[in-house]
């Protein structure tokens, strides 16, 4: 038994409470407390705001968010407003922002109910009304008609043709975008491999991502295509959506257009991240590629599926994650044959090097420290070429290296993006 004086959990539940509800708060219950209920003030700082708050072992935050689920479920809604409240005015540690505290009440609406959602809504609403103006948020008009999956974005078609399917992610903190971000796939994939990126970007960034022709739900005209078709099919898109100036991100196929795109139409362009892909391929890799094509035309994608998985991932990968492998091998053998051939000709034909001086927009280069299809030296061609572009390898990556090894390919690409 402790002789000193200070009750030192009831102290530091005093420092949590005041840290997750705010000084004021907490001095207006203590300076309320009376000798009814002086002993529950005591008791619930040093059980619920020391023994549990205090616990080293989940974030504040992600405390907060249990707290405001299980406050929706259970309808404590004075508890539930206060923890609202300190939620969007709190510290860092503990802070939501009103579009985190948004998805913690639409996964509410599945886990406690539509009813008690709407009603964790209502209140949430009321409150942003009030502290809008300290956090810079503002309750606008908006209609549910327009209302999209911040994970999707808005999609559509480009009215000119070919057609090309799009999607746009607006910036989830509701102001004007830092950046217009597009990013262009590789060769037998679609848009939906930069998911993981596009919602990253979109916490600040209007993010559009789409469909080459040949591929995905985009329309695949008869080929063979040229990569000037590809670069002019993204200025069409790029000028149907107003976008000015675009931070340009592409892989492999899509570096290769967003080269092109630079040299022919550069006031589209302000910045480029060219990843795993090349200015140029040598005569013998020239004849792979009409070897490609003709094995896709005579026998169909599937001939070719497992050597492009094994030029995509490294075997490591390719074992620690079948499943992602295989959901890329669907992908490739459902693109259409034609579209597909109609690209390889034009991925083979391309050829930018002599050209590349002509880029004048910041560039990073990202190149897979396995990638077998556009080796390091490729990457290192390109770096040089381009005035004042970086060039950055990653580590354990083959040729999708966004899917290999996404928490370093987002970190590079979001630095650079953040230095623009």
């Amino acid at each position: 038994m402790s002789f000193d004086p200070l009750d030192h959990d009831l102290l530091r539940g005093l420092d949590q409470r005041r840290a997750v509800l705010g000084d004021a708060w907490v001095e207006r219950s203590l300076a309320n407390a009376n000798t009814f209920t002086a002993d529950f003030q005591n008791f619930i700082t040093r059980y619920a705001w020391h023994d549990i708050w205090d616990r080293p072992g989940l974030p504040r935050k992600t405390r907060r968010t249990i707290v405001l689920a299980i406050t929706i479920a259970l309808g404590r809604w004075e508890e539930y407003e206060l923890h609202v409240r300190a939620a969007l005015l709190g510290d860092a540690d503990s802070r939501l922002t009103p579009d985190e505290l948004k998805e913690v009440l639409m996964q509410s609406a599945i886990y406690a109910g539509v009813p008690a959602a709407n009603t964790a809504f209502a209140h949430a609403a009321a409150i942003l009304r009030d502290v809008g103006p300290q956090i810079g948020y503002t309750l606008e008009p908006a209609s549910p008609l327009a209302s999209t999956h911040p994970g999707v974005g808005r999609e559509g078609r480009t009215a000119s043709l070919p057609a090309l399917h799009y999607s746009v992610r607006a910036p989830r903190n509701g102001k004007r975008p830092r950046h217009t971000v597009v990013l262009s796939h590789a060769l037998g994939c679609d848009l939906t491999m930069w998911d993981a990126l596009a919602n990253q970007l979109a916490a600040d960034c209007r993010v559009i991502a789409y469909d080459h022709r040949g591929h995905g739900s985009s329309d695949a005209p008869a080929g063979p295509y040229a990569m000037a078709d590809l670069a002019d099919d993204a200025a069409r898109l790029l000028r149907e959506l107003d976008t000015g100036p675009v931070v340009w991100i592409g892989l492999s196929m899509g570096g290769m257009v967003g080269q092109e795109l630079a040299l022919r139409h550069p006031a589209l362009v302000g910045a480029l991240v060219l990843a795993h892909t090349t200015s140029g391929y040598p005569d013998a890799a020239r004849d792979v590629w009409r070897q490609r094509i003709a094995t896709v035309q005579e026998q169909g994608i599937e001939a070719i599926a497992d050597a492009v998985m094994g030029r995509y991932f490294h075997e490591g990968y390719r074992a620690a994650h079948p499943a992602t492998v295989a959901r890329f091998r669907e992908r490739l053998v459902t693109t259409d044959a034609q579209g597909y051939a109609g690209c390889c000709a034009a991925v083979g034909g391309v050829d930018t090097t002599a050209r590349l001086g002509q880029i004048a927009v910041p560039t990073l280069v990202l190149a897979g420290e396995l990638d077998q299809g556009t080796p390091i030296d490729m990457a290192r061609t390109l770096a040089d070429g381009v005035p004042g572009a970086r060039l950055q390898v990653l580590a354990e990556a083959s040729h999708l290296g966004a899917i290999e090894q996404p928490d370093t390919f987002v970190a590079a690409v979001s630095a650079f993006v953040d230095s623009l």
